[in-house]
């Protein structure tokens, strides 16, 4: 949940000298190092590759700019351009990724802990690529009747698992799914823009043997989320009381604890952090956050709450 970032000033120090983010992404040197730098700083137990969801539809031929104090900026999609986006052409401009794995990889394997490549949703995408910002409050357009949506999914559909299988041979043991923006989503649309497209994905990483998380983030009924995609683990976000998924879902879960709990004093984080690990004592549970490490979260927070995990021995 974003291990590598704001908060670090490590990272920092890196971002102040490179002030495109989307060019920072493809530098393989750069981006391997801040990918290991929470590992270095907190031993954690798996690296989640530095990239970003948005790196599709870069790669597909639309323009992304991130725009400081305001988030992503893309450009109308290109439609020409878009649907003749050949494979060697798309891999080529990721290709950066691939060999930031790669080079992560290698670097972890002597102390045997995973590598986490990941993927936007194809509804998060969608919504992206033709909202052309960030779709947070009073400025989502609905656009349900726009005749390129078909086209759109069908497209990421195909793109991202080529993305995902070259993440998988380049070293990448587990595939996380964001689904930042599911909670946008009316009931009666999660089967087409949610389910249905992430469904393909989770069955493309089974069939590659590989590991996929989903997080369909603020959505209301996990249960149902699990029972339509069928995911090997769950990512929860800090608004579902954790009982109710204790009690509901069978598989794996993991993560969530509010980012915003690390702004608080040692004694309320230590009690947050322990109340979800004695929910899920007796369950398969992967310690994690309900969304992102805050830009001006404490790095000795971080520390402590690995501190706190690392030592607790169900009591």
């Amino acid at each position: 949940m974003r291990q590598a970032g704001r908060y670090l000033p490590e990272f920092r120090s890196i971002r102040k000298d490179n002030q495109d983010f989307i060019k920072l992404c493809l530098n393989t040197k750069l981006s391997s190092e801040i990918t290991l730098q929470p590992i270095i700083r907190f031993n954690f137990d798996a690296a989640i590759v530095f990239s970003d969801i948005l790196l599709i539809p870069h790669a597909l031929g639309q323009q992304v700019n991130f725009k400081k104090d305001f988030g992503p900026e893309l450009q109308k999609i290109d439609f020409e351009i878009f649907n003749n986006v050949r494979k060697e052409d798309f891999l080529e401009k990721l290709n950066p990724v691939y060999e930031i794995i790669k080079e992560t990889k290698n670097k972890l394997s002597i102390d045997n802990k995973d590598t986490i490549g990941f993927v936007g949703a194809p509804w998060t995408l969608l919504l992206y690529m033709l909202n052309r910002k960030s779709p947070k409050e009073g400025n989502f357009n609905v656009f349900q009747k726009d005749r390129n949506i078909h086209n759109i999914l069908d497209k990421l559909d195909e793109f991202l698992k080529i993305h995902i299988e070259e993440q998988i041979k380049s070293g990448a043991s587990i595939i996380q799914i964001f689904d930042s923006w599911a909670g946008l989503l009316p009931e009666k649309d999660l089967e087409f823009f949610s389910y249905k497209p992430i469904k393909s994905l989770v069955d493309f990483i089974r069939q590659k043997k590989s590991i996929s998380i989903c997080f369909p983030r603020n959505i209301n009924n996990y249960k149902k989320f699990v029972e339509n995609v069928n995911p090997d683990v769950i990512n929860i976000d800090y608004n579902i009381d954790p009982l109710i998924i204790r009690d509901t879902i069978d598989i794996t879960v993991q993560g969530g604890l509010d980012p915003k709990i690390l702004l608080q004093n040692k004694d309320i984080m230590r009690d947050e952090v322990t109340k979800y690990l004695k929910t899920f004592d007796k369950k398969r549970y992967i310690f994690n956050l309900g969304h992102g490490v805050l830009p001006n979260t404490d790095p000795d927070m971080v520390k402590y709450l690995v501190d706190v995990v690392r030592s607790f021995n169900g009591q």
